[in-house]
Parts: structure tokens; sequence; C-alpha cells
């Protein structure tokens, strides 16, 4: 019932923001998503003992905000610049201060600007494509009826253990999410096709559907062996049900930098 009322108040608010909100509110709530996320992975790992350098991972997930408000020429060029300039940063703080701070810590936090913040860029860049108020439901919808067709597969008839990283997954279930979630965005290609007057290949996208349903599934278990390795169940209770923001985002920050990719290539 939690994970229900959870979603039931989280959709709306997703709805609103990417299917109303200009460039720039998207900006701000992709931003504000990277930043509770890159909080949690920090938290996690520091859970462990490590001591990831909080202040870089913020500044990136901030810069999510500002990757509109740079002229597009810019855009790249600043997009490009955020990997160098962390670690050089990170180098900086290492070999001037005494801290706790190691090489370690350092690869963990540039691992989080990378995995949270640079994957997450892709949500609005792909919203501000052309057609993006439409293409970017491909990532959710990818991501939403994987985990729902997995569960219901995994419950009704998973039998097969996937791997120890999530003793709870099943061959079954995988294979179900995969293809629950491909025929959704078969659905969803032919509505908007047909209502929005788009010539999206259908064929194209039914492959394309498989492939992101995949790494979806990859990001999520990917999540998992973090939380295992840090000795954590969730990242956070933030959303009652679902865990931490990064719980809920896991398979949606895989999928967004590849889906836009696939964009590229067939637009």
């Amino acid at each position: 019932m939690k994970r229900v009322l959870s979603a039931m108040i989280m959709f709306p608010l997703v709805l609103i923001v990417f299917l109303l909100g200009n460039k720039y509110v998207v900006d701000i709530f992709v931003g504000i998503i990277a930043l509770r996320c890159i909080h949690e992975l920090f938290h996690a790992f520091e859970q462990k003992g490590h001591h990831p350098v909080r202040w870089v991972g913020y500044l990136s997930g901030i810069a999510i905000m500002l990757i509109h408000i740079i002229p597009k020429k810019y855009a790249l060029i600043t997009i490009g610049a955020i990997i160098p300039i962390s670690i050089l940063l990170l180098f900086v703080l290492v070999l001037t201060k005494k801290t706790k701070t190691n090489v370690i810590d350092i690869a963990i936090t540039f691992f989080g600007v990378c995995y949270v913040v640079l994957f997450l860029m892709f949500m609005s860049i792909i919203r501000d494509m052309q057609n993006g108020k439409f293409l970017i439901w491909y990532v959710f919808i990818t991501s939403w009826m994987t985990d729902v067709f997995a569960y219901l597969t995994g419950m009704t008839i998973g039998k097969h253990h996937f791997t120890d990283i999530s003793p709870k997954k099943t061959i079954e279930g995988c294979i179900g999410g995969t293809v629950g979630a491909t025929i959704c965005l078969i659905i969803y290609t032919l509505l908007i096709n047909h209502f929005a007057g788009l010539n999206i290949n259908l064929a194209i996208m039914t492959f394309a559907g498989i492939i992101l349903s995949v790494i979806g599934q990859i990001g999520d278990l990917s999540a998992s062996s973090i939380k295992r390795y840090c000795g954590i169940k969730d990242f956070s209770d933030l959303i009652p049900g679902h865990g931490g923001m990064l719980d809920r985002t896991d398979s949606v920050i895989f999928i967004a930098p590849f889906a836009y990719l696939i964009f590229i290539l067939i637009f």
C-alpha cells in the first residue's frame, strides 16, 4: 500500500514536470533529483568507512540546473569539462590538505559524478530534443514497466534464481519484465504515432525497448551491488515503500544515456 500511495503522488509530479514544464523547470527538477541521489550514494559509502568529497558531487549536481542557461555552442564543452575539473579538484584537495581523503575516496567521488550526475543529465538533454516531451517517456515507461512486470512474473512463475546480488530476482522475472515493458513501449509508440503525428519506426523501437529494458535491469542490479557492498538494504527511507531516491531511479539512470544514443541514431 505504501508503494502504491507513493507512486500515486510521484507519477502526477513527474507527468506535470516532463510534459508541461519548460526546459528550465526540467533542469531544476532533474538537478534536485541528482543532488538527492548523490547524497544518498555518498552516505552509503560513508557507512563503509569511506570519505567521498561531498561538495564536489553537489556542485556537479547543480551543474544540471545550468545546462540550458549556458549557450548551446558551449554546452558540450562544459559537460566534457566536468570530468577533468572534478578530478583536478579532488587531487588538489588530497595534495594540499591533511584530510582523511585518499585515492579510494577520490575514485568514489568521481564515480558518483559520472554514475549519477552525467547519466541523469541525459534526462534534460532528451527532454530538450525535438519531440522530447514524447521521447522522454520511453525512459520512464521502460523503467517502470520492467519493474512491474518483473515483479508480477517473478511472484507468479519465478523459480530459477538469477544472482546472489539480489536474491529475490529470478530469470523468469527478468524475462517477464523485458517482455512486458517492450509490449508497453509498442503500445506507446502506436499511440504517439497516431495522436501526436509522429512517425517512429515500430520495429526499431521494439528492438530498442528490449535493449533498454535489459540495460535498466543491469542498472537495478548495479545499485543492488553497491548496497550489498555497503551493507545496507535501501539508500534511504525518503520514499515510503520504495526506499531512497536512488533506489527509485537506479534503472532510469542507466537507461537515459543509452536511450539518447538510440534517439540520435534513428532520428
